[in-house]
């Protein structure tokens, strides 16, 4: 059995780059993986082939779906279904989960 606590707020860091990532869990297709973002920084457009959750643990994030845009602040969970082609761009300096099932 797996057991481990972590600090979320320590597994990713930016001190010298502009994007960290490391992956927590994953099992087939579906994975638990933090993000860190420097402010202005894009992750380009991409689908995912599950659906998924990003969470933000600090700063802010857009997230843009063809025409929509949303805004995810600390504290706040945005949900989509898979096959939706998105990109984030970081306006804060952020760290956030990205949960994929």
């Amino acid at each position: 059995m797996f057991f481990n606590v972590l600090k979320a707020k320590d597994i990713v860091d930016l001190k010298d780059k502009e994007f960290d990532r490391e992956t927590l869990l994953e099992n087939n297709e579906s994975s638990l993986n933090i993000i860190a973002l420097k402010k202005g920084e894009i992750i380009d457009t991409h689908t995912s082939t599950c659906d998924a959750g990003v969470y933000v643990l600090d700063g802010e994030i857009e997230i843009h779906f063809d025409a929509e845009k949303f805004k995810v602040e600390k504290g706040e969970l945005l949900l989509f279904k898979r096959d939706q082609e998105h990109k984030v761009v970081a306006v804060k300096d952020s760290k956030f989960f990205v949960i994929k099932i």
